[in-house]
């Protein structure tokens, strides 16, 4: 019987009775992050990390059904050891390490080895088999450098700043919207936040993390207001009527996807900006191969044909149907869980 095992609820560890990241009710779930296609709503009991915890706890609204854990302490449930390392993917990501009579796993969550100045840096952790998702696993996903992303984005901030545009970026409410914020050139002008940013932003402020100050944008603001502004919104926001109050705009979209041809295009964007907080092609395979593991099970992605890669190149492999998401919501019109507990209209 292996340690870990997958059904139709989640990642299963039977000898605990516990779940890491389940998609259905549970009896008690390991959490690795907070974003909706992990951290879902439902379980009796939650475990995740500390600094993951302000976030799932208001997204979810718990209370006294979630506990905490340190990044690399220790917690015993009925004989298997379960500790959590920094995944680098956002603020609180974890790793979730599996030990059991010398076997070892590690569940990966989603992760990046790219630095963004705010997250807990991705830390590789030694185990027999690893689970990892493949979001970008393909060899032309290879990221540069944050610091050359991040002088386009400022360059198109000052080039609309002299059309009389004001400057509009989407970004994942939780984790793509701060990275955005905390390294941008904040000294270009004024920086507004979306309400469902503003929230998220508000959490991890009180978590004694560091970002520069933003505007949340109100229903009574005016256009003058916005004059040679950066705003960061979510997703959801995108093509919806409350992008009316900034016209003219230029809107830019932060995502992986961006990557792809023809992938600004169908979202109506001016600009696409190659950034993403899951690892490229190199960074999996890299991540991958200092675990050491000599058997990877693929979650979500490009699965088969990374898959079909490590195989080829001497790492046993297989694919595990999960209903993770990756950065799906970025490219895709969906819904941004944090969208509807703002004032803010987005339809």
């Amino acid at each position: 019987m292996s340690l870990l095992e997958f059904n139709d609820r989640g990642i299963y560890c039977r000898k605990a009775d516990v779940y890491l990241d389940p998609w259905k009710p549970v009896k008690r779930a390991l959490i690795t992050h907070g974003h909706a296609d992990h951290a879902r709503w439902g379980h009796e009991k939650y475990l995740c990390t500390e600094s993951a915890a302000p976030v799932i706890r208001h997204r979810l609204q718990l209370s006294n059904q979630l506990q905490t854990l340190p990044y690399g302490q220790t917690i015993d449930i009925n004989g298997v050891h379960f500790s959590f390392h920094p995944a680098g993917h956002i603020p609180g990501s974890a790793q979730i390490r599996v030990e059991c009579n010398g076997e070892i796993w590690v569940f990966s969550g989603d992760y990046k080895l790219q630095q963004d100045n705010f997250s807990e840096p991705f830390e590789p952790v030694k185990c027999h088999v690893f689970i990892s998702e493949s979001t970008f696993g393909l060899p032309i996903y290879r990221w540069r450098s944050p610091e050359e992303i991040f002088s386009e984005i400022n360059r198109w901030w000052k080039k609309n700043q002299e059309d009389g545009k004001v400057s509009v970026i989407s970004g994942y409410s939780l984790g793509k919207a701060q990275r955005i914020l905390q390294n941008v050139d904040a000294a270009l002008g004024n920086i507004f936040v979306h309400g469902a940013v503003d929230n998220i932003t508000s959490i991890l402020r009180a978590q004694n993390i560091s970002l520069p100050g933003t505007i949340r944008v109100l229903p009574d603001m005016k256009r003058r207001d916005f004059e040679g502004a950066l705003v960061i919104c979510p997703p959801s926001a995108v093509g919806s009527p409350w992008l009316r109050r900034f016209d003219p705009y230029s809107l830019g979209i932060a995502s992986g996807w961006m990557n792809l041809r023809g992938a600004r295009r169908r979202r109506g964007a001016d600009r696409g900006f190659v950034l993403s907080d899951h690892a490229d092609w190199n960074d999996l395979n890299g991540a991958i191969r200092e675990t050491g593991a000599s058997r990877v099970y693929i979650t979500h992605g490009y699965s088969e044909i990374f898959a079909k890669w490590l195989a080829e190149n001497g790492i046993e492999s297989g694919i595990v149907k999960t209903q993770y998401e990756g950065e799906l919501s970025e490219i895709i019109e969906g819904t941004d869980p944090e969208a509807n507990n703002t004032t803010e209209t987005v339809a």
